[in-house]
């Protein structure tokens, strides 16, 4: 494993079947680079507005992806759709390795379950190509709000069911199911009320339009160290190093729980292994740098990346991880 905090990131269980796998994809790492690879630009869809979190990491790995390989990578916004539109344009482009996606586990491993046509099949449609990321959700309200805890947010939310609104970004997100699951262990009800974007609830959560929000750490970071967003809990099953002050639910007494998002490169499927190799490759170098890893863990994230067939396997057991999670929440979207 060639970054320490995966550790942290992935389960015993899974730990244990990506062993079985290293072996495996070791050819595919060290496989030789196609020759005249790139010869023209790079275009990395991100299928969120600018300005976000995924943005943020993905034009994080494309400049020095840029300034390593003298390659010219171009950013392409692609939202719409809880992210499916962005992944699906880059699903049904030529497979040759120029074309790529900044996906995540809601587009990657959540929609499947949650859309009832969805326009792509991740694993068929899809060659990963390396971890980047990994970052928990955090729930927080106004500093000048009376929730500085999570236990003040059940009292209130027993007291007053369904009066606390919770905001998040899209229905089926991973902080939306995050939140669902909070509040079925915890035994109380919030009001959802869902957004397109970070920018429109952190005006109204500012503005005491709505009471709190969820989403991942690299979202709402900077407003936290500013002082403006009271920070209550990490649903990590550790402390996040960037939050080191807000405990996890688990330290809340709600055991074993843990809900993170991931955020990985991906082809269409048909490139080459040879291009997948050598694109692998780039990326964890890239990762590696430690100004990447010192903007990637400022904006609350830990580095991640690793093998293609490593994501490949992880991809595969998380799809059927968030469908069961799906069912129980009964969330869905035509």
């Amino acid at each position: 494993m060639p970054f320490s905090t995966r550790s942290r990131f992935l389960s015993a269980r899974l730990c244990a079947a990506l062993l079985g796998v290293v072996a495996a994809a070791l050819p595919v790492a060290g496989a030789m680079a196609q020759p005249g690879f790139p010869n023209k630009p790079i275009r990395l869809v991100v299928p969120f507005p600018p300005g976000g979190g995924t943005d943020f990491i993905a034009r994080t790995v494309a400049q020095k992806l840029a300034d390593q390989n003298k390659w010219t990578v171009v950013i392409d916004n692609r939202p719409g759709a809880g992210g499916n539109l962005g992944v699906d344009a880059a699903a049904k482009a030529a497979p040759d390795g120029y074309t790529l996606v900044m996906g995540q586990t809601s587009n990657l491993a959540i929609n499947p379950s949650l859309y009832a046509k969805l326009p792509y099949d991740p694993i068929k449609d899809l060659a990963p190509v390396a971890l980047v990321t990994s970052a928990p959700i955090v729930m927080v309200a106004s500093a000048k709000s009376p929730y500085k805890t999570f236990a003040d947010v059940v009292a209130a939310a027993k007291a007053n069911p369904d009066g606390i609104t919770l905001g998040f970004s899209g229905n089926g997100t991973v902080a939306h199911l995050a939140g669902e699951l909070a509040q079925n262990a915890a035994g109380i009800k919030l009001r959802h009320v869902p957004y397109k974007g970070a920018s429109q609830a952190m005006t109204d959560l500012l503005g005491g339009q709505i009471d709190l929000y969820m989403s991942a750490i690299p979202t709402l970071i900077g407003q936290v160290r500013t002082g403006k967003l009271q920070p209550i809990m990490v649903t990590s099953k550790q402390r996040s190093t960037q939050l080191p002050q807000t405990p996890t639910l688990a330290e809340s007494g709600y055991k074993n729980f843990e809900t993170i998002t991931w955020f990985g490169l991906l082809a269409p499927a048909g490139t080459p292994a040879a291009i997948v190799g050598q694109l692998n490759k780039a990326v964890n170098a890239a990762l590696q740098q430690p100004d990447v890893a010192e903007k990637l863990r400022g904006e609350g994230g830990d580095v991640l990346g690793g093998s293609a067939a490593e994501f490949a396997s992880l991809l595969k057991a998380e799809v059927p991880r968030w469908a069961k999670i799906v069912k129980d929440s009964g969330a869905g979207l035509d």
